[in-house]
């Protein structure tokens, strides 16, 4: 379902820091070079994934793992390499993504539900039960810029996955919420496992990993340390 290709994601990142773009253009008409240096976020990164998989992603803070969910969702493009995906991809990036936070809960449902390719009667007709699930039905029709993040992040994941997507890629998402909810989450992403579906979820929770993944793929610095069983990748970056 998932096959990367020797994927490379390179950012230019300048030397000094310009605090504005009034200065950044100053020092352009002035004809003042700025020195940038490139920093290689992913680095040759190959591997793939089967149908039904669930891999978990984990690694230290600035490893790459939001930029592989993001090369993979086809929301930034590989500077080098191929990255080949099938089937309908639901993709759970960041808090609010997607979201207008001046419309009501109930509109963004609506507007997200677009996004996914889904006409307004389909969302129509899941109305009810995306509510039910994000458990935020008294404020359903009041503005997303008084929801806290967790409450945003309930919502977008309540329309992403309520139809069980061939793809569903997750990053943090399950670190929000009170418990009650991480465990609907945890059970709603078992289920779609055991119907076939291809999961990747970046982590910081070994413990969840665990017990969602049947592998696991270890970044460090832009590059694959290991990856494989889910319970010797997982004991591996704990103790190391």
């Amino acid at each position: 379902m998932i096959q990367l290709d020797h994927v490379t994601v390179r950012f230019r990142i300048p030397h000094e820091r310009i605090p504005t773009f009034q200065e950044y253009a100053i020092r352009w008409l002035k004809r003042r070079s700025i020195q940038y240096a490139d920093f290689n976020a992913l680095n040759n990164i190959s591997f793939s994934v089967e149908q039904g998989e669930t891999v978990g992603i984990i690694g230290p803070n600035g490893a790459g793992k939001s930029t592989l969910l993001k090369v993979i969702a086809r929301v930034i493009r590989p500077t080098q390499g191929r990255v080949r995906l099938w089937g309908r991809v639901a993709p759970l990036l960041e808090l609010g993504a997607g979201f207008d936070y001046e419309m009501t809960g109930r509109e963004n449902v609506f507007l997200n539900g677009a996004v996914l390719g889904f006409s307004r009667k389909d969302m129509a007709r899941r109305l009810d039960r995306i509510v039910e699930f994000s458990g935020i039905g008294e404020f359903i029709d009041a503005p997303v810029r008084t929801y806290s993040s967790g409450m945003v992040a309930r919502l977008g994941f309540a329309v992403a996955t309520d139809v069980r997507p061939e793809v569903l890629i997750i990053d943090e998402v399950l670190a929000v919420g009170d418990a009650d909810f991480q465990q609907k989450s945890a059970a709603r992403i078992r289920k779609f496992r055991e119907t076939g579906s291809t999961i990747l979820v970046v982590s910081h929770s070994p413990t969840s990993i665990k017990a969602l993944c049947n592998r696991a793929l270890w970044l460090e610095h832009g590059v694959i340390r290991q990856f494989g069983p889910v319970d010797v990748v997982v004991d591996q970056y704990v103790s190391g």
